[in-house]
């Protein structure tokens, strides 16, 4: 049987965020500052497969985007909404074009609407003419769609959180160019209010973790105390490791008792080391003006690492330094 570390880190927050009373909560606190307006007995699942085709006079486009968590709310009371679309999307590093990923995203969902929607005006009985044109009616109306997106990386978000953010207009046209805002969430530090007792601990231990003003051996002890005073659940402690992108053995943590954390916080103290290295090497490659394909070779022999992954050090830290 395949272990569990072997699932991606967007896998075990997936599957944290399916819980429906963790997924109502966070939106609770973003949406209404606590207030218990969603209700997660009210949630249902969605596919979160977004994909669509963009058309145009002379082409036609594939969009395949995929979210990390979608749910309806189908009797939510938020001032008077009867049906709310929630999205999540986990981002581990710094996206600077996210503003508009997330507005792609939400296109996304509202055409796959359009699109079925569409599908039971074969004919122009009991239609207007433009009402048939458009494939939809005048009374036609779709579930709106709010998406947050939960930013789990230890740098503080230097990105833009809206559309104007990430273009350059002039000043006096800002108010002619739409633009679109997005709601982010830093786990590094945030002043949300969570009731779901897990969501507490899982932003405390995050906050602990991706604190870099104190040493790693006094954040360890400190985080290790904190999660065998409040008997965190394992399951919480693995999906810190997750968000942290922490390649341990989820089956063996899950078994231990009280070395679970130490086996956590050494895996990511290991991990966050052989970055720091990977940083040097990509940097001082490029400063020398060696090749891709050198630099791999030498992540590969330094790190003791297989090519993929030397890839994935080159593609993340490359983009930096160039």
């Amino acid at each position: 049987m395949a272990k569990t570390q072997d699932l991606k880190p967007d896998t075990v927050l997936k599957n944290y965020w399916n819980d429906n009373e963790q997924f109502a909560d966070i939106f609770n606190a973003v949406l209404f500052e606590g207030r218990q307006v969603i209700r997660p007995e009210e949630l249902e699942d969605v596919d979160t497969e977004e994909s669509s085709v963009l058309e145009h006079r002379d082409y036609a486009e594939s969009i395949k985007a995929s979210r990390d968590s979608i749910k309806v709310s189908k009797k939510s009371t938020a001032y008077g909404v009867e049906l709310v679309m929630l999205g999540m999307e986990s981002q581990e590093h710094i996206h600077y074009a996210m503003p508009m990923r997330v507005m792609g995203y939400d296109y996304g969902t509202y055409k796959k609407q359009y699109d079925s929607n569409a599908k039971q005006y074969k004919t122009a009985e009991g239609m207007e003419e433009d009402e048939y044109l458009s494939r939809m009616k005048k009374t036609d109306k779709f579930t709106p769609v709010i998406t947050i997106c939960v930013y789990y990386g230890e740098k503080p978000w230097d990105g833009a959180v809206s559309l104007h953010g990430m273009l350059d207009i002039p000043e006096e046209m800002k108010k002619f160019v739409n633009d679109y805002k997005m709601m982010l969430v830093e786990a590094r530090q945030n002043n949300l209010t969570f009731h779901n007792m897990n969501n507490v601990y899982f932003f405390n231990m995050l906050e602990m973790v991706l604190d870099k003003s104190i040493p790693r051996n006094e954040t360890k002890e400190k985080v290790i105390k904190y999660a065998r005073e409040h008997s965190i659940d394992k399951t919480v402690i693995m999906t810190v490791a997750g968000a942290t992108n922490c390649k341990i053995d989820y089956n063996a943590l899950a078994e231990k008792g009280d070395a679970d954390m130490c086996t956590l916080f050494d895996e990511i103290a290991k991990e966050n080391e052989t970055k720091g290295r990977a940083v040097e090497i990509v940097e001082t490659g490029y400063e020398f003006g060696l090749s891709e394909n050198d630099i791999l070779e030498r992540l590969q022999n330094k790190l003791k690492v297989s090519i993929q992954t030397a890839q994935e050090y080159l593609e993340m830290f490359g983009k930096q330094t160039v």
